[in-house]
């Protein structure tokens, strides 16, 4: 055999062999692509996304696109080659398998979090929007988890409102934590609550929980890494009563980056007017009680996926701004917001046309 036609016969079988194992071998990483985006104001499935009973709405059109990032499940082991399709692709994103599922949780632990969070999410924007309105809302601390086996098991209960601890009322979540700690482990703690039955029959009727009781729970030692400190075993967070019903309808959707969006529908429902003036716009970001908004995961596939929609401005969070805007699709204007404030003003210029003054994303922030 000549030697040109050997070296192109070893060449040929050498390349097919590295493609076979290119196909065979697993690697570390997992792949974020654009997934869905649905309109607030709209309807999903059939179904209008935001209903709110017991308070005048207003007619909304336009578009106040939330939206989604499609992960590979923590299961899927990428392959070589699909990693190197997935870093040439334009619309793919390949990141280290840990980014999207750290300390090797599950898929199932991973879509709990992300229901808990978007859970959450929704509250808050409820919160924020009716805060930007100037509608109160009442608010207060909670039991939000107990710790299987831990001190509290069996004496506090998800759902439980925590009016004080050692006879010091408690306005935060964090507040809990601090007054537990002053502790030394193995040293009693008093909590006064409000049973969560009682408070869930109180809301009902709409009148305020008065029964209280004391709880006496010793504690333990933390477990985890760093400077050990008292801990009973729950998490604490916030419950709130609103005036009026609020109900946020979208299934099969996880975490807590529509915050922004659904404030904004909300906010859009109960004023007179378009808040869009019939404009096509998307966006993403946390919002807490207070309506500032925070960053997200992904926001680069979020802003293909909402040009693709048809969304011609994109509402960023200003700590995503750098990254969204070293490659921004064509036809899109990232608006930086910090706030449903900020948000709010921008979408009052889109619709009036002043889109001049709209705070652009850079790459610089």
């Amino acid at each position: 055999m000549p030697r040109r036609t050997a070296t192109m016969l070893a060449s040929t079988l050498m390349l097919i062999a590295l493609l076979c194992a290119g196909v065979f071998i697993p690697v570390p990483y997992a792949e974020m692509s654009p997934g869905p985006t649905v309109n607030t104001l709209g309807e999903h499935d059939g179904e209008p996304v935001l209903q709110i009973s017991g308070h005048d709405t207003y007619r909304s059109d336009g578009h106040l696109n939330m939206t989604t990032v499609r992960v590979t499940s923590a299961n899927y082991r990428m392959n070589l080659v699909e990693a190197v399709f997935g870093w040439l692709a334009h619309d793919n994103r390949v990141v280290p398998h840990d980014t999207l599922y750290p300390d090797g949780k599950t898929e199932e632990q991973s879509n709990q979090e992300n229901a808990e969070e978007f859970s959450q999410s929704q509250e808050s924007a409820k919160v924020a929007a009716l805060g930007e309105l100037g509608i109160p809302v009442q608010s207060w601390v909670i039991v939000s988890a107990v710790v299987k086996g831990a001190p509290a098991q069996g004496k506090l209960h998800a759902g439980d409102v925590i009016k004080a601890v050692d006879g010091t009322p408690v306005k935060k979540p964090a507040d809990v934590a601090e007054l537990v700690t002053k502790h030394q482990p193995g040293q009693d703690v008093e909590f006064t609550i409000v049973p969560a039955k009682e408070q869930e029959a109180a809301e009902k009727e709409h009148r305020s929980a008065d029964t209280t009781r004391n709880v006496t729970i010793t504690t333990t030692t933390s477990d985890d890494s760093g400077e050990k400190r008292a801990i009973v075993g729950i998490s604490a967070g916030t419950d709130h009563t609103f005036p009026f019903t609020i109900d946020i309808k979208l299934a099969d959707v996880g975490g807590p980056s529509a915050g922004l969006m659904f404030a904004l529908g909300i906010y859009d429902k109960l004023t007179p007017g378009s808040l869009t003036g019939g404009k096509f716009v998307a966006g993403t970001g946390t919002i807490d009680d207070g309506g500032k908004v925070g960053p997200i995961g992904g926001v680069e596939m979020k802003t293909i996926g909402a040009r693709d929609k048809g969304a011609r401005y994109f509402l960023t969070p200003a700590a995503n701004c750098a990254a969204a805007a070293k490659d921004v699709p064509d036809g899109l204007t990232l608006v930086r917001v910090k706030t449903i404030a900020d948000a709010i003003g921008a979408l009052k210029d889109i619709r009036s046309g002043a889109v001049a003054d709209l705070p652009k994303c850079t790459t610089k922030g």
